[in-house]
């Protein structure tokens, strides 16, 4: 490949599942050509402004924030930060010159993709979830590629620019095989024992978190081992329950560092169906029960769970019905082999792997 020095600008963020898959993109344009220049835009105060320097990229805030739909007074204020992100971001592609601009979702991605497109800059946007985000079917019109991770997103976009690239995770997270006896030495586990994984995101979900409570007694005095992260806002409310309780069999943290070894070792996993969790179980090949989040935009997370619900690839519970169905649905599907196998086989057919390459090649197909 030639060494004329590139220029990429990538833009979105907000939470790990813009966040993941930007950073994987980076990491691949990296690997196939060290002399890109590669520059993150991310909106400011949020995780990707420590995220994205922790993994080694320059990264420049923007003052955008998302809309109120509970307080539109509130707007006003909001209208005034993208005003100023709009030019911020203008100036920083002036001065930037990038080849291509890339955005992944999350506040930031619009007012940077939407500059770009009036400087004739070209575009490509990622979508994560099987529900397209508002700032991307606004981009879309104007956008050169669009990277999917869902089949049939024409119902959102120009069906000439899609490409079902699927969503790039963290490698070093699926990449499973052979490690079940580290992970019961990590963990602390006993081998022949059924195995449940518990993840609500970073930050934990609430609903998840009690219903194990509600549940615990159930969990306490079965020979089911948990692995348990709480999500660091729970996690010492969670401690200070379980101290009095003797549960030599629950492993609890408030954030799981190896999530290889819990997968390796998971015979069912209970997760929100954020789009890049949905990613790692299907490239895992995991059984689960997804339990979507109430709080996302237009509800994206019940689509996506509802995408593999419906091809028989994985059990949706609804966040309102966890506390009372999570765990004994949980128990349901623990004691029944037959069903851990057909769904671990159906959600490994909707795997997509080397998303990041297949990004990639689309990215240097619009340099050139």
């Amino acid at each position: 490949m030639e060494k004329t020095l590139k220029k990429i600008i990538i833009s979105g963020g907000g939470t790990g599942g813009h966040i993941f898959p930007a950073v994987s993109i980076a990491n691949e344009l990296k690997a196939r050509d060290a002399s890109i220049d590669i520059l993150f835009v991310g909106a400011e105060n949020r995780m990707e402004m420590e995220k994205v320097p922790a993994a080694g990229y320059k990264i420049v805030g923007l003052p955008v924030s998302g809309f109120q739909r509970k307080n539109l007074l509130k707007n006003f204020s909001v209208l005034l930060r993208l005003w100023k992100s709009m030019a911020k971001a203008k100036k920083v592609l002036k001065e930037f010159h990038p080849d291509v601009a890339v955005g992944v979702g999350g506040y930031a991605s619009g007012p940077l993709l939407k500059q770009a497109q009036r400087l004739n800059i070209p575009t490509l946007i990622q979508e994560q979830n099987s529900y397209a985000g508002v700032t991307n079917r606004l981009l879309a019109k104007k956008v050169a590629r669009i990277c999917v991770a869902y089949p049939g997103m024409e119902k959102y976009f120009p069906a000439d620019k899609i490409i079902l690239t699927g969503n790039p995770v963290r490698q070093d997270v699926v990449v499973i095989e052979g490690k079940k006896e580290e992970a019961l030495a990590y963990f602390g586990l006993q081998p022949g024992k059924p195995t449940l994984l518990i993840i609500g995101g970073s930050l934990g979900a609430r609903s998840i978190n009690e219903s194990v409570l509600a549940s615990i007694d159930l969990l306490v005095n079965s020979d089911v081992q948990v692995i348990w992260q709480t999500g660091k806002i729970y996690y010492k409310r969670i401690m200070a329950t379980l101290k009095t309780i003797d549960h030599p069999n629950i492993k609890v943290s408030d954030f799981v560092t190896r999530m290889d070894l819990a997968y390796s070792l998971a015979d069912l996993v209970i997760s929100r169906s954020g789009a890049i969790s949905v990613s790692e179980l299907c490239l895992c090949a995991k059984p689960a029960i997804l339990v979507p989040s109430p709080n996302v935009a237009e509800d994206h997370q019940t689509k996506n769970a509802t995408a593999l619900v419906d091809k028989q690839a994985a059990v949706l519970v609804k966040d309102v019905d966890a506390k009372e169905m999570l765990i004994p649905k949980a128990f349901e599907i623990l004691k029944n082999k037959e069903l851990r196998a057909g769904l671990s086989k159906n959600i490994s057919k909707l795997a997509l792997r080397d998303s990041a390459s297949a990004i990639v090649d689309e990215i240097f197909k619009l340099i050139k």
